[in-house]
């Protein structure tokens, strides 16, 4: 079995023998305001995740202003049925001015902060302000030139795989390596808002592992958390869920974020399923020794003399342990005692000697 060396994304070291690496995606939940960005970044801090991300774009950067024909949604499954992209962009964007402040506070309380650029523009800005690793959205993972750009910084990069046959992530892949990438994770994502967890395919990431030969995590966009608590054991190290305030606020991606409490638990539950993975074992842990007392073991249940013989109705099976196993059951029956044994005295080889 493969095992990628760890990853170091910004102070925190990312890999199998680690706790899953959070990220708490902001996306445009802030509502276009700076202060909810802020108390956004409050919530991630508070909830324990590592890491929070952005997402470095404009809509002129995206697509053209036009609401007509394919510039236009028209997906009656869609949370943006209707809108023009350039409008959903307009509104979902993080001003690039908001990058710095939102940067500074997540360093303040402990996060690690990165993004997702969408062009090179996006990378030139970023390296400005000093992200220290970057993000691959899935609809642009097949975007050469900016693979290229964000490679040639020789910084980590985590790229989602969602939307893409498996012949366009091998040329991504190798993309990404031939231009500097060395320190790269994957994230099986299922590119739908919200996700049907029957879509999710978590049985993927083991053999993405192996195939591309580098660490695997999931971008989940299914409700609840179940769904990324289920990769951990199949080796995802990375999680990354879209939060918001509150889904009541119907900010543009709120109808599939997690809320505060969501993410929490989301934080608790992974290093709970992380630690409780531990490693094959097939003895007593340390802490279970002591229970050990309380297995069933060969007990005198009727008083017998010396010389007597051992019967059925003179032994059993019951609670402690500190007698003969149960397995000597027949060994011990008919066997002749060489010492007195009372109800309530552990059978041992002793009374046999």
């Amino acid at each position: 079995m493969f095992i990628p060396k760890d990853i170091k994304l910004g102070r925190f070291l990312v890999g199998s023998n680690h706790e899953p690496f959070i990220i708490a995606e902001m996306s445009g939940n802030h509502g276009q305001s700076l202060d909810n960005a802020l108390k956004l970044v409050e919530i991630a801090a508070k909830a324990g995740v590592q890491a929070l991300k952005l997402q470095t774009y404009t809509a002129e950067t995206m697509t053209l202003d036009l609401h007509v024909g394919d510039f236009v949604i028209n997906d009656p499954k869609s949370l943006w049925n209707g809108r023009s992209l350039f409008e959903l962009y307009e509104e979902a964007h993080t001003p690039w001015e908001w990058h710095k402040p939102i940067f500074e506070k997540a360093r303040e309380l402990g996060l690690e902060c990165f993004s997702t650029p969408f062009d090179k523009t996006a990378v030139d800005f970023l390296e400005e302000i000093g992200c220290s690793f970057y993000k691959i959205a899935s609809f642009e993972n097949t975007d050469h030139e900016l693979l290229k750009a964000v490679a040639r910084t020789g910084k980590p990069i985590i790229m989602s795989t969602g939307t893409t046959y498996l012949d366009e992530l091998v040329q991504s892949v190798d993309v990404l390596r031939q231009n500097g990438c060395e320190d790269l994770i994957l994230l099986k994502c299922t590119s739908t808002y919200p996700a049907d967890p029957k879509d999710s395919n978590l049985l993927t990431i083991p053999h993405m592992k192996e195939l591309f030969r580098c660490h695997i995590g999931l971008s989940d966009h299914t409700l609840g958390i179940g769904v990324p608590l289920a990769s951990i054991p199949l080796g995802s190290v990375v999680i990354e869920k879209h939060f918001t305030m509150s889904r009541a606020d119907e900010t543009v991606d709120s109808a599939f974020s997690l809320e505060p409490d969501e993410l929490k638990a989301l934080v608790d539950e992974s290093t709970r399923v992380s630690l409780a993975l531990g490693k094959i074992s097939y003895q007593p842990q340390p802490k279970e020794l002591n229970s050990r007392h309380f297995k069933r073991s060969l007990f005198i249940v009727k008083d017998v003399k010396a010389g007597e013989v051992l019967t059925e109705e003179c032994v059993r099976s019951i609670r402690p342990g500190t007698g003969l196993p149960i397995r000597y059951l027949k060994d011990v029956i008919g066997c002749r005692l060489t010492k007195n044994a009372t109800k309530g005295m552990p059978v041992t080889f002793d009374l046999f000697r």
